[in-house]
């Protein structure tokens, strides 16, 4: 079992960043995928980033490609998604999720943490 704990998360005007962090319970957790997801109100859950367990392979969205950078440290247990020049239509609650074997776009992860809040102002 992997628990899994976002912050970082708030309110920020267009243009702006915020840093949202992702920690894990588990000292397993370099051998996991880890994926940021989210969901806005009235939409299904879309993928947003993901990164393999080395970090050495990332996917993005197209919609965040450029702007988002995902990284993580294993040796912190922790996974970190920075996200640059926000527009309101990244409005959402943010989620992490890990899965064992490779990354992916594909909603399929094991494990899911409880969401972050990010509401970005025109």
């Amino acid at each position: 079992q992997v628990q899994l704990v976002e912050s970082g998360g708030g309110l920020v005007q267009a243009g702006g960043s915020l840093r949202l962090s992702c920690a894990a319970s588990r000292r397993t957790f370099s051998s996991y995928a880890m994926g940021w997801f989210r969901q806005a109100p009235g939409n299904e859950r879309e993928f947003v980033s993901a990164i393999s367990w080395r970090g050495g392979t990332t996917y993005y969205a197209d919609s965040v490609k450029g702007r988002f950078t995902i990284s993580r440290d294993n040796a912190k247990n922790t996974v970190y998604l920075q996200m640059n020049s926000l527009k309101p239509e990244d409005t959402a609650v943010y989620y992490c999720a890990a899965k064992s074997g490779k990354a992916t776009w594909v909603d399929e992860y094991d494990y899911w943490g409880q969401g972050t809040q990010v509401t970005v102002s025109s």
